[in-house]
């Protein structure tokens, strides 16, 4: 079970928590995801092809541990390209809500210069608390 935290007083944020609290259950530690396909290959070739592919990749490894999208408390989003992440926002927009829903945890977005796997242009990593009955 989880709880969003907001203080009082301060304006929602939108497509993201500032925090949540988390009881009881498992905690799963998604590694950070590229968008590989099941060969480890990135096909997509536009941000939000990779983005969809990634979130795919995360919810997949997360549903091993019995989880789901409302089971994440906190993801972190690794981009090469700020303006291309936010020339694709609506994309990733849909994307995010068609696999996750109107869920969403504590969340931050990094430009980095570059990430390990070529191709790749972002990487997310995902951490859930997965309810021991649901």
């Amino acid at each position: 079970m989880s709880q969003i935290l907001q203080p009082p007083g301060w304006a929602k944020p939108r497509g993201y928590s500032n925090g949540i609290a988390a009881k009881g259950g498992t905690t799963v530690y998604v590694a950070g995801q590229v968008a590989f396909n099941a060969k480890n290959v990135i096909e997509e070739q536009t941000f939000a092809g990779q983005f969809r592919q990634t979130l795919k990749n995360t919810l997949a490894v997360l549903a091993e541990a019995g989880g789901r999208p409302e089971h994440i408390v906190r993801m972190t989003w690794y981009v090469t390209d700020k303006k291309e992440y936010l020339g694709a926002i609506a994309e990733v927009g849909t994307a995010y809500r068609e696999l996750i829903g109107r869920h969403y945890p504590a969340m931050a977005v990094v430009q980095v210069g570059a990430l390990i796997e070529d191709g790749a242009q972002l990487e997310i990593e995902t951490t859930a608390v997965v309810p021991e009955t649901q």
